[in-house]
């Protein structure tokens, strides 16, 4: 998800804020809001591997997150959790992927790609169409079930690409604002509250200690630095890794509470649950070297209803995606993304998605804002530094034992991570609604009814008789699953309320959402235009685009932005552009 965990969006759009002046190393020294090293710049090698591990450590809470909370639906305890550290080691392996990829022929900035909790909703109301984790004839219950996952993301993939292939986001825009995408984002966390919860009761003192860690250096201990030996720099390392920190102070109480024997080794107690010494065959099990491959679990499976209920997922993913980028160029000194950029984004992030699909990361892929954010505290925002954090995941991806030991922190931990990174994407979906009048009877209405309906009509489709019958098979399925994911009936909800009922574009929030973000690449200053273009041009594609015309017309072409700056102005002038 995009947020991650440990910051929102409009945290970095509203406190991260920098110069984007190249510095001499000297100025460095005299102005420490300016980047070190900017997005096109190279730092020496052995500072990148430093600088790109860290970025790595920083998107790692997140993607650990994902297959814990699919675990269950994937029915994936009877093989005592050595499945959830080869999805670990496949999601890091394809984010490795998917973000050299990014960074290097689609939006060209220097942001992660990872797994993201925008698919989770539908991916649990997809698989809670077949409950059973009964195997037949002998199959593996987990790959069945995640071929299914892999069919549903590789189709609804296909609409992320044609909307950046053909230029369709700033048409859709237009129709989406505030009321649109705060339910919408929002019931992403609050349909998750049963998963946190399913995690937690195994010992919520242990969730609850791992709650109070993150909230400790997250919030309160998010200012202090650490002098780093023998320098005279600090690291406000509270702030850039409060979420491994505190699962590692919680495996290590849990650890000499094991060591000490006052945890209950009784399978089905609270005790039981918090030992670190219940999943060690899990590392004993996993191969030093494992390297993915495309359809290790077996073929995927397609459905209608799946991939239709995905496509929710995807759409909340592209809109949140787009803040990502806007914040990344300026915190990396690249300045205002350009429109092909942002369509070659949001394109390249449906052909990763659709990677994801054929490798079975039972996921997809989307911008990681954390570390967007860690950007501006660094002051680092060089292309190469997340080009070799992208090596890293791909390596790391293949070790093995490396993911394995992941696996066994206990599962009360994972459940006090969850209450915090469930609730942030809450808050995230909420903090859209600080450009819109909250004082408005309308906007309370569209706001209200779009959430209530969706917590409403899913919680209602989870009887266990067959709510939904239309006479068809495949029509019933696909309106159950629809139904059932709660971000598709609240986004489908606030846009149709939102667009129907009256009401002045100042008191939708539309004004203050259009003027917030400009995604156009007009600019009256030469020099920067001409960095501007540097920063955007694809490697090796922009002499071959300057020589064929037709080309040119394709809304991922650098050179589209510049055949239509005349028509990009009129739109910015009559506020027709939209941004999330």
């Amino acid at each position: 998800m995009k947020m991650g965990e440990e910051g929102t969006k409009s945290e970095m759009n509203n406190e991260l804020q920098l110069e984007t002046e190249h510095p001499s190393p000297n100025e460095h020294d005299e102005d420490p809001n300016k980047l070190t090293w900017k997005i096109d710049d190279k730092p020496p090698i052995a500072l990148s591997l430093i600088l790109g591990f860290q970025h790595y450590l920083t998107m790692f809470g997140s993607t650990l997150a994902l297959p814990f909370a699919l675990s269950a639906h994937l029915c994936v305890e009877a093989d005592n959790f050595l499945a959830i550290s080869q999805l670990l080691g496949t999601i890091f392996f394809v984010s490795g992927i998917a973000t050299f990829l990014q960074c290097t022929v689609g939006v060209r900035l220097p942001i992660i790609q990872g797994g993201t909790f925008s698919f989770l909703a539908p991916t649990i109301a997809l698989l809670s169409q077949d409950p059973s984790c009964e195997p037949v004839s002998g199959e593996v219950v987990w790959h069945r079930k995640i071929c299914q996952v892999q069919g549903a993301i590789l189709i609804a993939s296909l609409l992320q690409v044609l909307v950046g292939f053909t230029g369709l986001m700033g048409w859709m825009l237009k129709y989406v604002g505030p009321l649109c995408i705060a339910p919408t984002i929002t019931l992403v966390g609050l349909a998750l509250f049963e998963e946190a919860t399913s995690f937690a009761q195994y010992n919520w003192g242990v969730s609850l200690m791992t709650f109070a860690l993150i909230a400790l250096f997250s919030q309160y201990l998010v200012r202090i630095s650490i002098p780093v030996p023998g320098s005279s720099s600090k690291v406000p390392i509270f702030k850039l890794f409060p979420v491994i920190l505190a699962v590692l102070t919680s495996w290590f109480i849990c650890a000499v509470l094991t060591w000490t024997g006052l945890l209950s080794e009784e399978k089905g107690s609270a005790g039981y649950a918090a030992r670190v010494d219940t999943k060690i065959d899990v590392i004993l099990q996993s191969p030093w070297i494992r390297i993915p491959y495309p359809f290790q679990w077996g073929l995927p499976t397609f459905s209608m209803a799946g991939a239709i209920g995905m496509m929710a997922g995807v759409l909340a993913s592209m809109l949140e995606s787009i803040g990502d980028y806007y914040a990344c160029a300026r915190l990396s000194g690249a300045g205002k993304p350009e429109l092909h950029a942002v369509n070659r984004g949001i394109l390249v992030e449906g052909l990763c998605c659709m990677v994801a699909a054929v490798f079975g990361t039972g996921n997809g892929t989307t911008s990681y804002s954390e570390n967007v954010g860690a950007i501006g505290i660094t002051k680092v925002g060089s292309r190469r530094v997340i080009q070799w954090a992208a090596l890293m995941m791909v390596v790391l991806g293949c070790l093995g034992k490396f993911g394995a030991v992941f696996t066994t922190i206990p599962t009360p931990i994972i459940g006090g991570v969850f209450f915090c990174m469930f609730g942030m994407i809450t808050g995230v979906g909420l903090s859209n609604l600080q450009m819109v009048d909250l004082k408005s009877s309308r906007n309370l209405f569209v706001l209200g009814v779009s959430i209530f309906v969706g917590i409403a009509l899913p919680k209602w489709m989870q009887k266990p008789e067959n709510v939904i019958d239309l006479g068809n098979d495949q029509a019933s399925q696909i309106v159950t699953v629809l139904l059932s994911t709660s971000m598709f009936i609240g986004g489908v909800t606030g846009f149709i309320l939102d667009n129907t009922i009256p009401g002045s574009r100042q008191e939708r929030g539309l004004v203050a959402w259009n003027d917030s973000c400009d995604i156009t690449s007009d600019s009256s200053d030469t020099d920067s235009q001409s960095r501007r273009d540097k920063t955007y041009d694809v490697p090796y594609v922009e002499n071959l685009a300057r020589k064929l015309t037709f080309i040119q017309l394709l809304p991922v072409c650098p050179n589209y932005s510049k055949r239509n700056k005349g028509k990009s102005k009129k739109k910015s002038s009559e506020k027709d552009e939209h941004c999330v």
